[in-house]
C-alpha cells in the first residue's frame, strides 16, 4: 500500500555510509524522478565527510535525526543484517518508504514486525536484492516457464571470494553474518524465484570462523515435482560466480547470475534438444542440443532496482519482490542455517497464507 502523499519525485536518505552506496547514488541519481536529500552515520563527522564527498546536502550524526527529515520521503537501508528490521521499522512508524539491503531480515518474525508496520503506516517496505530487477532474471523465469529445456531437474548455484579485512561486520554472527546470510542469499532467492516454488525440505553444512559466521556454506534444496537445489557460497575461495539449470530436453547457464556488471554483456546461453528422436548415450543426446542466446547489454541492476521502486512509490506499481517473498526467504535461510548447525534435514513448513487485507487492517502476525 502506498502513502496517500502526492509525491511527484523521491527524496531519498541514506542510513549508513556503508561502500554499497557507491553503487546506490549514482544508480538513484540517474532516475530524474530521484534526489539525494540527506546521509546519516553514527559518527557526524564522518557523515559530513561523506556528504561533501558525494554532495549531498544535509548530514546527521545520528540515524533518528534523519527520519525525523520531513524533507526525506523513502530510506535506503544498508546496514548490517541485525539491524535491517528495526531501523525499516522507525522509518515505517515516521511514514518513510523504505528501500532495505538484503536479506530483509534475519528472522520471519523480523519480517513479520516490518509487514505489520509497513501496513499500518501505509509505506512500502522492499528488499534490495538487485538481481530481481534486472531483465535478465524475468527473460530466465519466462524460458522455464516455457519449458524450454524441458522438466526441470536441477538448479545450482556458486558466489564466493576470499574476504580477508579483519573485522568485517560478515565474519560476525550477531550481526547477522556468514557467507550464507550474504552470498548465499543470493543463490536461494534466484532458485525460489526461478521455480516459482518454496521448497519443501533442506540441508545444510557450514565451515564456521571464530566469530561463529560461517565461512563457506554448502546447501541443497528439495522442490516440489522433483526439482533439487544445491548452492555453495564462500568468503574463503577464489572468486567465482556460476548458475546453471538442467532440465530433461536442454540447460541453461548464466555469464553473470548474481553481481551487477554493466560493464559487461550478461547472457543467458541456452542449450535444448532438437526434435531428431530418442538418444540412447551421452554423446548422442549432447550432440542433438540446439544452442541460442540471449544478451543484456550495459544494464545496471542498480538502476533497475531504483527505477522499479520509484514505479511503485509514483506510479502504484507492484512490487517486484512482495514482503511475502521476502519472508520466505529468510525462513528457507534460517531452515538451512538450523540444518547446519543440528547436522540434519529440516522440513519446510507451510508459507504464511495471511491475506493483505489482514495486514492492511494492522491486524497482528500468526507465527508459523
Amino acid at each position: 500500500m502506498v502513502s496517500n502523499m502526492p509525491l511527484t519525485q523521491l527524496r531519498w536518505g541514506l542510513l549508513g555510509t556503508a561502500r554499497i552506496h557507491e553503487r546506490l547514488i549514482p544508480a538513484i541519481r540517474a532516475t530524474p524522478r530521484g534526489t539525494i536529500a540527506a546521509v546519516a552515520s553514527r559518527d557526524g563527522a564522518r557523515a559530513a565527510k561523506f556528504a561533501r564527498q558525494w554532495s549531498i546536502p544535509r548530514s546527521y550524526g545520528s540515524y533518528d535525526e534523519l527520519l525525523a527529515d520531513r524533507e526525506i520521503d523513502v530510506i535506503y537501508n544498508p546496514l548490517p543484517n541485525s539491524l535491517h528490521a528495526e531501523w525499516s521499522v522507525r522509518a515505517a512508524a515516521l511514514g518513510k518508504h523504505v528501500l532495505c539491503e538484503k536479506p530483509l531480515a534475519c528472522t520471519v518474525q523480523e519480517v513479520d514486525r516490518m509487514r505489520e508496520a509497513a501496513a499500518r503506516h501505509g509505506v512500502v517496505i522492499q528488499e534490495a536484492a538487485m538481481m530481481r530487477f534486472h531483465p535478465q532474471t524475468a527473460k530466465l523465469r519466462e524460458l522455464v516457464a516455457a519449458k524450454t529445456i524441458g522438466e526441470l531437474r536441477c538448479v545450482r548455484g556458486v558466489f564466493a571470494f576470499v574476504l580477508s579485512r579483519a573485522g568485517d561486520i560478515r565474519f560476525d554472527r550477531a550481526l547477522g553474518g556468514g557467507s550464507l546470510w550474504d552470498l548465499g542469499s543470493y543463490c536461494v532467492s534466484f532458485m525460489r524465484t526461478v521455480l516459482g516454488q518454496e521448497s519443501h525440505e533442506v540441508h545444510g553444512w557450514q565451515q564456521s570462523g571464530p566469530a561463529g559466521a560461517d565461512t563457506s556454506f554448502a546447501g541443497h534444496l528439495r522442490f516440489p515435482n522433483g526439482v533439487f537445489g544445491e548452492f555453495f557460497s564462500s568468503f574463503e575461495t577464489c572468486p567465482h560466480i556460476e548458475a546453471d539449470l538442467l532440465g530433461s530436453a536442454g540447460r541453461i547457464t548464466l555469464d553473470v547470475p548474481w553481481g551487477s556488471r554493466p560493464d559487461a554483456v550478461s547472457r543467458i546461453r541456452v542449450w535444448s534438444a532438437d526434435d531428431s528422436g530418442p538418444q540412447g548415450t551421452f554423446s548422442d543426446a549432447s550432440d542433438s542440443l540446439r544452442y541460442e542466446e540471449f544478451a543484456f547489454e550495459r544494464v545496471n541492476a542498480y538502476c533497475e532496482q531504483i527505477a522499479s521502486m520509484t514505479a511503485t512509490l509514483l506510479d502504484g506499481a507492484p512490487p517486484v519482490i512482495t514482503l511475502a517473498d521476502s519472508r520466505a526467504n529468510v525462513a528457507t535461510l534460517e531452515a538451512l542455517a538450523r540444518s547446519a548447525a543440528e547436522g540434519a534435514s529440516v522440513k519446510m513448513q507451510a508459507p504464511d497464507e495471511r491475506s493483505e487485507e489482514a495486514l492492511k487492517k494492522g491486524q497482528a502476525p500468526r507465527e508459523v
